[in-house]
Formats: structure tokens, C-alpha cells, sequence
């Protein structure tokens, strides 16, 4: 008979298990080191690109800024807007994209004593018009709150006055300021910024037009702009820039430069408080 298979003895402890125990060491060791430099790799990566806008959104967002908010009433946009502003088809070339979206939002928290308002929309044309400009937005249609680099709420940037102080509720003053670029020094309509509009400007100083318009009507043209009364939506509302005195002391200022009342069944006789 042959003999048989010679029999295999089992692995002994000892220098064996302390090379496969090694082994097993360097594989761990290799595999923590390469897990490392990926998270360092990842982490150093820059941040994905927001995705370009579509056709239909690039469009969408032109015909926001020239039917249906006041920014072009101010800035230019190509061939089309006013003069007193620099032109938004070349902002993103001037600036970050963190100051578009902070701007757009919160002006002025951004820029302190900017005449930009704050324009009130909803939150998915803001968010639109800061990605057509070039700024950081969200690509879901969230608000100014969402903005990157804008602290606070939307509802907290929107509530920020150019100033509370009485001081600065003089209506000749605020007039030059945020009015006359359109209506002129003397409300005569003529402002540098009056020939740019398609909207002639209303004639602050004639006292035919003016005295045709209630003080709260004037009240609520400045507080919400010309869309809301039926005018030229190139009309910015300023009741989230001016606080309501302010907006009262530009109503008490018009009626100086008209030298006329509202109409008689409109007032109570003592003319605007």
C-alpha cells in the first residue's frame, strides 16, 4: 500500500502571527493615510460653481429689471436705464460676487448712506437678480435671508432706516438727495436723470398736478413706489430706507414747492403732519 498524504501541521503561534499582525498594521496605516489626504483634498477644493442660468431665466430676470422694478430707473442696463448709477451688464466685472448679493439685499447695511433703497420683491426674483448680476445666491429660489455674506434676516435689512434721528427729517434736504437726480432741484421735473426715464417724472412744483393728489397718495408713491399707484415701476419705493417721518417731511416739502394743498375733501385743513 502507499503510503499516505504526509500530514500538514497547523501554523504555530509565534513568528507567524507576528508577521501577518504586521502586515495587517501597515495595510490599516496605508489605508488611514490615504483617507486623510482625500478629506485634506476635499476640504481644500473650492467650493462647486453655482450653475449657469438658463435662456429662459437670463430673460426672465431682464424683464424684472426693465417692467418691473425700479433699478433701472437709477442704473443702466446696456443701452437701456438711467444715468445715475453705474451699469449692471458690467457689475460683475467691477465687483465680488459677496457685494452683489449684499448690495441687491441690504444696501444699506453694505454701503452706509448709499441713496439705493432697499426694493422690496419676493424673494425668488431677488435671488434671480443676484445670480444674473454675478452674485452669490441660492439656486432655490431662497431669499435675501439665505444670501451669502448678508447677516441677519431678510426682514431685519429691510427695516433699517438711513437714519431715525430728527435731525435728519429735513424735507429740502432729503429731497435733494434721493429726488432731485429725477425731479430736479426745484420738483420742476427736470432732474439729469429726467431724460433717461420713459416716464416723464412728475412735476413736483406744479400746482395743476399737484393739488389734484391727496397727501396720503403723495404718502404712498414715495413709501411704495410708482408701480403700486399705477405709475412707472422705475419709481423706487423708499418705505423700507425712509423711516415714516422722513417720508411725511418730503410730503410737507412738495407742498412748498407746488404752493398748493391736496384736494379739499382729502384734508382737514392743517395740511400733512
Amino acid at each position: 500500500m502507499s503510503p499516505g498524504p504526509e500530514a500538514v501541521p497547523y501554523p504555530r503561534s509565534g513568528a507567524n502571527d507576528s508577521h501577518r499582525w504586521h502586515r495587517t498594521g501597515l495595510i490599516a496605516s496605508a489605508f488611514l493615510v490615504l483617507a486623510a489626504h482625500a478629506l485634506s483634498a476635499q476640504g481644500d477644493a473650492a467650493p462647486a460653481a453655482t450653475p449657469a442660468l438658463t435662456a429662459f431665466a437670463r430673460a426672465k430676470a431682464e424683464t424684472l429689471l426693465r417692467d418691473q422694478l425700479p433699478c433701472l430707473g437709477c442704473h443702466a442696463l446696456g443701452r437701456d436705464g438711467g444715468t445715475l448709477a453705474p451699469d449692471l451688464a458690467t457689475v460683475r466685472q467691477r465687483r465680488t460676487p459677496e457685494y452683489i448679493a449684499r448690495m441687491v439685499s441690504d444696501p444699506q447695511g453694505t454701503v452706509a448712506g448709499t441713496i439705493m433703497p432697499h426694493t422690496p420683491m419676493p424673494s425668488e426674483w431677488r435671488a434671480l437678480v443676484i445670480r444674473y448680476l454675478g452674485g452669490n445666491a441660492p439656486s432655490d429660489g431662497a431669499g435675501a435671508g439665505r444670501v451669502a455674506g448678508v447677516a441677519g434676516s431678510s426682514r431685519e435689512a429691510a427695516l433699517r432706516p438711513v437714519s431715525s434721528s430728527p435731525a435728519d427729517s429735513n424735507g429740502a434736504a432729503l429731497y435733494t438727495r434721493f429726488c432731485s437726480g429725477c425731479h430736479g432741484a426745484e420738483g420742476k421735473g427736470d432732474g439729469p436723470n429726467a431724460r433717461s426715464l420713459p416716464v416723464p417724472p412728475a412735476r413736483h412744483a406744479s400746482s395743476e398736478a399737484m393739488s389734484a393728489r391727496p397727501d396720503d397718495s403723495l404718502y404712498d408713491t414715495v413709501a411704495g413706489g410708482g408701480a403700486i399707484m399705477n405709475r412707472s415701476p422705475r419709481m423706487p419705493a423708499y418705505g423700507t430706507t425712509l423711516s415714516p417721518p422722513q417720508i411725511r417731511a418730503l410730503v410737507r416739502h412738495i407742498r412748498t414747492l407746488c404752493k398748493c394743498a391736496g384736494p379739499a375733501w382729502s384734508t382737514d385743513g392743517k395740511g400733512p403732519s
